[in-house]
């Protein structure tokens, strides 16, 4: 991986939590809206934790969905080689019959 894909692969992933943290914090902001009892204390605490909350499930889900993508790489590479190695199999055997067919046709 070159410097450059490193580098937009930090970016996007700025850019990725950012918009996780504001869509926290307006989700926090609906859950606390209708809790008038709340005080301003108490309300910016709550919408705090929730905000905390919501970062933790996506960090979580999004380390899943990692694991995940990789043991389906690795699945299909290993299907990938399965497959290329039957090719050259098949390929190797139909010019050893063709060979063997040629002989034949020659003697």
């Amino acid at each position: 991986m070159s410097v450059t894909d490193e580098f937009l692969n930090d970016v996007e992933g700025h850019l990725l939590l950012a918009a996780t943290r504001d869509e926290g914090r307006t989700a926090a902001a609906r859950f606390s809206a209708p809790l008038h009892w709340l005080t301003d204390t108490q309300r910016d605490e709550v919408e705090r934790r929730f905000e905390t909350e919501y970062l933790a499930l996506a960090r979580g889900s999004w380390q899943h969905t990692a694991a995940r993508a990789g043991r389906l790489r690795d699945e299909y590479e290993a299907r990938y080689r399965d497959l290329r190695r039957r090719l050259l199999a098949g390929w190797l055997l139909t010019c050893a019959l063709a060979f063997g067919v040629l002989v034949v046709c020659l003697a």
